[in-house]
This record gives C-alpha cells, structure tokens and sequence, in this order.
C-alpha cells in the first residue's frame, strides 16, 4: 500500500482553501491578508527547500551530514527560543545550546539505538525526523519556561530582593518561579497525552498510517515519540533554568537590567 500523491491541480486547489479564512478575515475587518500571504509563501518556500535536501540526505545517508543537520536544527532553534522568549542572547545563547542539546540528542539516540534498532544508529531516516519532532516540542516547552520564569522574576523583584535580605540564598528566592515556569511549560505536553487518542489523532500516527503503516504499529510509534518528548522538553527546561541563573544575576544576586530584549 503507497501514499496517494497530490498532482498540482489538486494542490492548487488545496491552496485556493487558504483564500477561505482570508475572506473571512477580511469580512471582519482583520488586516492580516499580506502576513498570511508572505507566511504562507516561505512555508512553501522552505518546505520545498528542505524536501529536496532531504532527499539528498536520506540517498547518501552520511553520517556527518546528518549529524551536520540536527546541529543546524540545534542552532536556529536556540536563536527562534531566545527570540520568542525576548531573551538577550549575549547571555543565554550558549546555556540554552547546552539544555536543548542533551535534552533532545540524548532522548533521540536512546529512542533509535535501543528502542527501534535500525541497522545504523545515524540513519536519517530515523535520526532526522525524529530529531525534529522532540526539538521542535522542546522548542515550545523552553519558550515557555524562560518567559515565564523571567517575566516573573522582573514582575516581582521586589519580593525575590526581600527574600534574600531575609537570608535565602538566590536559588531558594527564585524556587517559586522556577517551580512555576517549569509547570507552565509542561502542561501542554500533558495535556496532549491525557487527550491523545481521543480529542485527536497526532500527526505522526496519522502520516504513518498514510503511509501504509499498520495502525497497531503507528500507535507504538506514536508512544515512544510522546514520550521521549516530555522526557526532552522537562530534561531541556529543567536544565535551561538552572544553567541560565549564572548569566542572568550579578555579584550581588541581583537581575541584570538588559536580560530581556522586548518585554
């Protein structure tokens, strides 16, 4: 059994769909139609770029190539973290490479080599695009996190300063946020395994299935990456946190002022 391909007509049409909430948009009076056109178009743009790469890599099936692409996924996702989370990357740029890449790299070969085995622990077949969904839900989990845990911490500074006039120590003042952005950031992980199955089908078992995959065996599949998912994304939040606490405070335990870039 072979996945259906898409001829171009019928991707034409699949596009004229996206003039749907266009229209409606439009109608209620959302100037949005030139964000959503440009998105749309890098979507096509970059998607159809990385397809003809990954073509390539999966032909020659190089190890350093493909360890040469999950850096690069490693770099502009540490970049699009830092971005989104309004972080100075002057100061957080190397600690959340450190969280993101154990986190992520070490969840992955454990999930290749000894749950699915394949011939070559470095086959991009496996390696790559299951590199890409745990970093890509990790992304999301330490966005979270560093917002959260920062915002917080400026919000209420004068608290964490009377913390430590009351003699804690600057990891026993910050306990409180760090606790709470690492739950903020978690939660829609577990949100997502409490309803999986029921409120939707994720997309890995659903392309699986298009694939001609058996659906006992995209379900399996659908397990292990959920679950090396949240193993990633609370090992890389965990981890970011901690690690950015030595950048982010001077001598005397206090914020520094340009931390964040665009609160």
């Amino acid at each position: 059994m072979t996945t259906l391909d898409i001829a171009p007509t019928q991707m034409a049409l699949l596009y004229g769909m996206a003039f749907v909430p266009l229209l409606l948009l439009w109608a209620v009076g959302l100037k949005l139609s030139r964000d959503i056109l440009i998105s749309l178009l890098r979507m096509s743009v970059q998607l159809g770029l990385v397809g003809i790469y990954l073509k390539t890599l999966f032909d020659l099936n190089d190890p350093a190539l493909n360890g040469l692409w999950v850096l690069v996924m490693l770099v502009v996702a540490d970049f699009s973290i830092l971005k989104r989370a309004g972080l100075n990357k002057r100061y957080f740029f190397l600690t959340t490479f450190v969280a993101i890449l154990l986190g992520t790299i070490s969840v992955t070969l454990y999930l290749v080599v000894l749950v699915i085995q394949p011939p070559h622990f470095y086959d991009a077949r496996y390696l790559v695009p299951l590199a890409g969904m745990v970093l890509g839900n990790c992304l999301q989990g330490n966005v979270i996190a560093l917002e959260r845990f920062y915002s917080s911490l400026q919000k209420n500074e004068p608290e964490y300063l009377t913390f430590l006039l009351l003699g804690a120590t600057r990891w026993e003042a910050v306990r409180p946020y760090y606790l709470e952005a690492v739950k903020a950031a978690l939660s829609p992980t577990i949100a997502s395994m409490s309803t999986m199955g029921l409120v939707s089908l994720p997309g890995m078992m659903t392309g699986q299935i298009l694939g001609g995959s058996e659906p006992w065996l995209a379900v399996k599949y659908q397990i292990a990456i959920m679950i090396c998912i949240f193993t990633s994304t609370t090992t890389a939040c965990l981890l970011n946190l901690k690690l950015s606490l030595n950048q982010a405070f001077n001598e005397m335990d206090v914020l520094k002022d340009d931390v964040a870039e665009s609160w």
